[in-house]
């Protein structure tokens, strides 16, 4: 059964309260977006692979609030090496959850690697990650979420590869990061 992906990042950012959200490029952002749209959400717009990243150096930055990654197989797969690096700093208000739906959905919606037999999983315990978690069923993703908000945790959702209507956040850079500054309460530059 796959999970379609709406539902999925509905659940994983209910009740967000101060959660800080890096969403990766395209589908989820789409979604993120879709869940509702909040000044701490900051969107990616053409930055395919360095979701994870740019969320290590904000939880590195912000120590005190949790931040959440969540993005797409095709940009975690491009992004593989990010896992090493996140996983020595040690962050512990990081999360990331992996949307897996087996495709390059921008592309074209070719089979991805984990559609091929990579498990994310499996390479972020590699990598030296403590904590990684899979969700099938909605339940499991219900059990993700409070753990996505206390653990330093490397989480894989499998969804469906069904196209849905997306969803365009704001895609203007500048403002979306002014925005998110001023959510962490930093000046406009």
């Amino acid at each position: 059964m796959s999970l379609d992906r709406r539902a999925v990042m509905a659940e994983l950012v209910r009740d967000a309260g101060d959660l800080l959200v890096v969403a990766g490029l395209g589908s989820a952002t789409y979604d993120l977006g879709a869940a509702g749209d909040r000044a701490e959400n900051f969107y990616l717009w053409g930055a395919m692979g360095g979701a994870a990243m740019i969320g290590l150096g904000l939880a590195l930055a912000q120590p005190s609030r949790r931040v959440l990654v969540a993005t797409g197989d095709g940009e975690a797969l491009m992004g593989m090496g990010a896992l090493a690096t996140i996983a020595a700093a040690g962050a512990p208000n990081l999360a990331i959850a992996v949307l897996d739906n087996r495709r390059f959905g921008e592309t074209g919606g070719q089979t991805s690697h984990t559609g091929l037999g990579t498990d994310l999983c499996a390479v972020a315990a590699g990598c030296g990650w403590q904590a990684t978690a899979r969700a099938r069923t909605m339940a499991e993703v219900a059990a993700l979420r409070p753990r996505l908000r206390a653990e330093a945790l490397f989480a894989v959702v499998e969804i469906s590869p069904d196209e849905v209507e997306r969803f365009l956040p704001q895609r203007d850079g500048t403002w979306i990061a002014r925005r998110f500054r001023a959510a962490l309460g930093i000046g406009p530059d």
